[in-house]
């Protein structure tokens, strides 16, 4: 705040005093009178009854400041549609690829057609019927590849259509960016010009009111500090109406990517592009936060529960296999050391072994990279969970636990009760679920020492994922690698 000095002239007239801005309101456009009275005495004359006093003038202008100061910070806004903008261009990357798929499946048919139309001349009998029944059945397959087709281009339209969306709404955001700031720094200019001649004003004021007035005037301009303090900020509340569009967009992208993987399998199986020995499929969004499921497609498939189950870990396709230790159920949770990495699952049946792959590395979540950030800076994060499991028996009670996670320690306490409490340490583990129902993706696994475990289960899918990647963070941080069960060694490497 500009600072103004009390060194004055032996005369200053009323007119020196500078024009008051139309932005603040006074009860009139000059200063106090004052007359001669009896017995020459100074005697103020009475403004009009109507006059608003000078405090009650400045509360109107901070309640105005109040009203104007409701102005948004889209700072990260635009980073947020660009990563929508790069998944849409992944999108229409890969329909490009499945339109030359497509082509060649075209042309696959169109030869296996004109080779049967070149065999039916050549045969009679019972291998002519045979011929023209395959004939039949390669036209039907080229017309169901046709309606598949049809429904992929209606699917690429509307990734299209999306993508347009996205990248309009990224150039809004850029254009709303500019905007709000320059009309913030136009404000801040106008409330600083303001605020400067109400200091100058009330400067002026004191020193012809003395004494008097000196605790009118420090309460005058506390308020005036507060006013210019509101006019700083900027509430956020067309940025969280934004927020929540995007998610949204977000979730119908997820939808129609699922759907478009369910479409490109069914159209892989109808194509005979699936052998008879893939007898089971993966269901589920490969992604951080979901969960895979085996699933038969086959009725010559074996009961799941009659199998026995291992899953593993690629680097990369074809890469070797890393088993993740006690993932040995139909379900398995993507946890954030799997991000990255293409999950394979083994089915054994007797001496019959077939496998099921991710289609590609495990995505993650949208979001929660920006959320981890966010909670790193705080001193030590809580998070609310249910214990199910302690030391691999079945927890009875349901009672709201909370998980702190610090940054040298974790510790779980039950109210003011602590339950468990351990700095970071080599025999501490921790990771997700391996195995477990729909709730697999909610819950993890901590080991707090050697002879005492828990399995917890959090609000959401997001918390889990941010506590584990913040205690892990942490741990690191201790120079302690923090894993799962047998995850140590492909950690270090």
């Amino acid at each position: 705040m500009t600072r103004v000095t009390l060194d004055f002239g032996d005369t200053i007239q009323r007119d020196a005093v500078p024009p008051v801005s139309a932005d603040v309101i006074f009860p009139s456009s000059r200063f106090p009178n004052y007359k001669i009275g009896p017995n020459n005495q100074i005697v103020e004359v009475k403004p009009d009854s109507k006059a608003l006093t000078m405090k009650e003038v400045v509360a109107r202008e901070t309640a105005h400041l109040l009203e104007q100061q409701k102005r948004l910070s889209v700072r990260d806004l635009a980073s947020k549609f660009e990563k929508g903008l790069a998944a849409a261009a992944k999108l229409s990357d890969e329909a490009r690829m499945k339109d030359a798929a497509s082509l060649e499946k075209h042309v696959l048919l169109k030869k296996l057609k004109d080779a049967l139309e070149a065999l039916r001349g050549r045969v009679a009998g019972k291998n002519h019927d045979d011929v023209e029944e395959a004939i039949a059945m390669v036209e039907a397959l080229a017309v169901q590849l046709s309606q598949r087709e049809g429904e992929l281009i209606k699917e690429k339209a509307e990734v299209k259509k999306l993508a347009t969306f996205l990248k309009q709404a990224s150039e809004d955001a850029k254009k709303l960016v500019e905007e709000e700031r320059a009309y913030a720094r136009a404000e801040i200019e106008n409330a600083r010009a303001a605020v400067q001649r109400v200091e100058e004003a009330l400067q002026e004021y004191e020193r012809m009111s003395g004494t008097a007035g000196k605790q009118d005037m420090e309460e005058l301009m506390k308020e005036v500090h507060e006013a210019r303090r509101i006019k700083m900020l900027h509430q956020p509340s067309k940025v969280m109406d934004m927020e929540h569009e995007l998610q949204a967009l977000r979730v119908q992208l997820a939808e129609k990517c699922k759907y478009s993987i369910q479409l490109q399998k069914e159209l892989a199986r109808k194509m005979g592009e699936e052998t008879v020995s893939q007898l089971y499929e993966l269901d589920g969004m490969e992604a951080l936060g979901s969960f895979l499921q085996i699933q038969p497609c086959s009725l010559s498939a074996s009961e799941l529960s009659e199998c026995s189950i291992q899953w593993y870990r690629l680097a990369c396709e074809g890469g070797n296999q890393e088993p993740i230790s006690g993932a040995t159920k139909p379900v398995y949770a993507p946890e954030p050391f799997d991000v990255g990495r293409i999950l394979q699952a083994e089915i054994t049946y007797g001496d019959q072994t077939t496998s099921v792959t991710t289609a590609g590395p495990i995505d993650p979540a949208a979001g929660l990279g920006n959320y981890v950030e966010a909670l790193v800076r705080r001193h030590d994060i809580e998070f609310n969970v249910v214990v199910i499991q302690m030391n691999g028996t079945d927890h009875a009670s349901e009672t709201i636990h909370v998980l702190h996670i610090g940054r040298m320690r974790m510790k779980l306490c039950k109210g003011k009760t602590g339950v468990a409490k351990e700095y970071y340490s080599i025999s501490m583990q921790l990771c997700g679920i391996r195995g477990g129902g729909n709730a697999a993706a909610q819950a993890a696994f901590w080991q707090v020492k050697t002879g005492l475990s828990f399995v917890l289960a959090f609000e959401t899918e997001r918390e889990r994922n941010a506590a584990i990647m913040l205690a892990r963070r942490f741990a690191y941080d201790c120079n302690i690698m923090l894993s799962g069960p047998d995850d140590r060694a492909a950690a270090g490497s």
